[in-house]
């Protein structure tokens, strides 16, 4: 075989029938339909849990909206004890003359 695009289209030609031929391989077209019990127990625990977290992400809202009426509740109160105390929010203190002493 002197002809180089001969050799060429031929080399072009078994690269393409090894790709497809590699292709057909992985896709595992004889593959049995069955599904696997694995598979469908997880899909089974997936339905439980997602059921269960909306469950969970409930009973939190509602916890969480309880704290925050609860909070500001508290910080309502707080606020009225502060507006009610009459003595000062500032304390002033005399301390006596600072004496300082030289030793040179």
């Amino acid at each position: 075989m002197t002809n180089h695009v001969g050799r060429l289209y031929a080399v072009a030609l078994a690269l393409v029938l090894f790709f497809l031929t590699w292709a057909v391989v992985a896709a595992q077209p004889w593959t049995s339909a069955a599904a696997d019990p694995r598979l469908r127990a997880l899909a089974l625990r997936e339905a439980r849990l997602r059921v269960e977290a909306k469950h969970v992400n409930a009973i939190v809202a509602r916890r969480f909206s309880d704290y925050r009426r609860a909070l500001a509740a508290r910080r309502a109160a707080q606020a009225r004890a502060a507006q009610a105390t009459t003595a000062p929010a500032v304390r002033v203190v005399t301390l006596p003359p600072l004496t300082i002493t030289r030793t040179s």
